[in-house]
């Protein structure tokens, strides 16, 4: 019996991908007013965009709840020699808090391992697949556990916000600053620094903002792989796309969509990536 990878909607990763390396997703919890979505089962990227845009009341997000865990992880195992749980960064979400509750209350007799993997999104995505490849090929417990803390310290992150308003609805930034910021025509560079978001500066333009995340990347090669997620402006990832494939094999570059567990706080316009940094004496 192999390992099961457990992880949870903020990690953007597609339902085919989850099939292929059998990756069970626990969604996000979306709320607009007193209706409540699943993020990724009962609300699609599509349809979360077009109503966060037009809808009067800004949606908010919680974590799943420990309940929720627990019947993933009693549902896989009795087929599994060990499950191995990896979240967004406990700095910016409780769910981590969740799953690690959920392990203590259901005492199970199978193997738990509850992992902070410090990032979200395309970050978060990359450790997760990378201990699944593992536990797919039939490696113990122990061996996808090594490679999950393996991939969280080869991760590097960094993109752009197109705007800050919807952080400020959120309440995740002053509202003066998002409106001077609009104002001025400034868009966010964020990065992730001991599993929080910073700002990593501001542009004025999205070309300027691409040419900031190519030079980050050429920063921190080499790379065995690369995830360009966005929101709402798939010509601008298949922009930055062409360009970074100057830089590493375009096969080892993928593109995501942001979904609506992230996209309440960054809205349309979103551009970021997250690769995998080669370790010095490993190809």
């Amino acid at each position: 019996m192999a390992v099961q990878i457990v992880t949870d909607s903020t990690s953007d990763i597609s339902p085919e991908l989850a099939r292929e390396l059998n990756i069970r997703v626990v969604p996000i919890y979306v709320r607009f007013d007193r209706e409540i979505y699943r993020d990724g089962v009962d609300i699609s990227a599509k349809d979360f965009y077009s109503r966060l845009i037009t809808s009067p009341v800004h949606p908010a997000t919680s974590q799943p709840n420990p309940e929720d865990f627990i019947r993933v992880y009693k549902d896989c195992a009795g087929s599994h020699d060990g499950i191995v749980s990896i979240h967004i960064s406990s700095k910016i979400s409780g769910t981590f808090n969740s799953a690690s509750i959920a392990k203590k209350n259901l005492n199970s007799s199978v193997p738990i391992e509850v992992i902070d993997s410090g990032f979200n999104s395309a970050g978060l995505c990359l450790v997760v697949t990378a201990a699944a490849r593992l536990a797919r090929s039939g490696a113990s417990m122990a061996a996808v556990v090594e490679e999950a803390y393996r991939s969280k310290r080869q991760v590097r992150m960094f993109g752009m916000f197109d705007t800050m308003k919807y952080l400020a609805r959120g309440g995740r930034l002053n509202r003066t600053i998002a409106e001077a910021s609009r104002l001025l025509n400034v868009k966010p560079l964020l990065t992730f620094r001991q599993g929080e978001i910073v700002r990593a500066g501001l542009v004025r333009t999205t070309a300027k903002g691409i040419d900031r995340i190519f030079d980050y990347v050429k920063q921190n090669l080499p790379a065995s792989e690369l995830i360009i997620v966005h929101s709402c402006v798939p010509d601008q990832a298949r922009l930055l796309k062409s360009r970074l494939a100057t830089l590493l094999p375009e096969e080892s570059i993928s593109i995501a969509a942001l979904g609506a567990a992230l996209g309440v706080h960054g809205g349309p316009g979103v551009l970021v990536q997250a690769l995998r940094r080669v370790e010095p004496g490993n190809s």
